[in-house]
């Protein structure tokens, strides 16, 4: 297509969908993905762009966009089959965390100790929170957050090792070439609902998605385009700020289905697993320093110190020291075993969690990542 031929269909698909919450009209599958597709080859004006993006924002995308969108994004990425029969695909919001410190960036390494073939993937720093993020924590330890999805497949292949972290710059470059466009838009365009499903690496049998949410209408959003990208099963938790841990002091809720069944809610009580934490995540330390944003939203702590933080506690929980990291890590670990089903319940998956964190076997396999 020309150039002159993609401005033309974009001025089309924005005059349809940028008219206002009673005028819009909404877009097939089919013209999304066209649309999305133009956006990551970059053919696409910034401004249209940008429109594109909060125009549907705006007027809330429906199933067959988020289905374009996300069918642009996987013809766009680099995916690899491992030699591993399962993959678990860890996916916490790319945009982090700014109320506690992260504990997922050291699931892999849990799973890993367990058995279970793991990687999770992320970015830098994103929008709208700009938080600590899975590439910071593990850059600060020392984990080489830099591995193309094929070095990735070789280091989950590693017999002492078993995981890996992929940046969003090596699985689709084309999507993180937008970081920029979506830092200036502000608001969270479809693009975040969509790149949390984008697996670098694959099972040589199946895939499995991991990842949170916040608001109730995303599990049956995710559960649906989970299929559409060839998952064989995905594990949706209402976790803290969105993320794969779920709260430790309050029940929470699970949305899992395993192919070819239906979705299936479940309800999480850390109690069930002997859990009594009085945080519903790992505090934030005393006095950190506040980012310099100057946009006046919310809370912003310094997202470097928090990763800081993070990489710290997270050795220490690999190391079996007791706290809200440790707690973090076996709540996590054991939703995921059982929903793999490599235990029959939550309570025998929390004995397995901490049983690599008090041996030390979670640990070894962490610095078997590390440069």
């Amino acid at each position: 297509m020309t150039k002159a031929s993609v401005e033309l269909e974009m001025r089309s698909y924005l005059q349809r969908i940028a008219t206002g919450p009673e005028l819009s009209k909404d877009l097939t599958e089919e013209e999304t993905c066209r649309a999305v597709s133009a956006i990551l080859d970059g053919v696409v004006d910034e401004v249209q762009s940008a429109i594109f993006l909060i125009a549907l924002r705006m007027k809330r995308e429906t199933n067959a966009e988020n289905r374009g969108g996300l069918r642009a994004l996987l013809d766009h990425s680099i995916q690899v089959t491992s030699s591993i029969n399962d993959v678990v695909h860890i996916a916490d919001p790319f945009d982090g965390f700014t109320r506690g410190l992260p504990a997922a960036p050291f699931l892999p390494s849990v799973l890993a100790a367990c058995g279970v073939a793991t990687l999770s993937s992320g970015a830098e720093s994103v929008g709208p929170k700009y938080g600590a993020t899975h590439r910071q924590v593990l850059r600060a330890i020392g984990i080489n957050v830099e591995l193309s999805p094929a070095s990735a497949a070789r280091q989950l292949e590693a017999p002492r090792c078993g995981w890996a972290y992929v940046d969003q710059r090596y699985t689709c470059p084309g999507l993180h070439a937008l970081v920029e466009l979506r830092t200036r838009i502000v608001k969270r365009p479809m693009l975040t609902t969509l790149e949390v499903l984008l697996a670098p690496v694959l099972g040589q049998d199946a895939t499995h998605l991991v990842t949170g949410y916040v608001h109730k209408s995303y599990p049956p959003v995710y559960s649906m385009l989970a299929r559409q990208a060839g998952y064989a099963s995905a594990a949706i938790v209402r976790g803290v700020e969105g993320g794969v841990i779920a709260s430790l002091n309050q029940t929470s809720r699970l949305v899992r289905f395993c192919n070819p069944g239906d979705d299936e809610a479940v309800r999480l009580d850390p109690f069930e697993i002997g859990l009594e934490s009085a945080s519903r995540a790992v505090p934030l330390p005393d006095h950190l320093p506040s980012a310099d944003l100057n946009d006046g939203i919310g809370l912003r702590v310094d997202a470097g110190a928090v990763a800081l933080a993070a990489a710290a506690a997270g050795q220490n929980a690999l190391r079996g020291q007791p706290g809200p990291m440790y707690d973090s890590l076996v709540y996590g670990g054991a939703v995921i075993l059982w929903h793999l089903g490599h235990v029959s319940t939550l309570q025998e998956g929390a004995a397995a969690a901490r049983k690599t964190l008090d041996s030390g076997e979670a640990l070894r396999r962490l610095e078997a990542a590390q440069q």
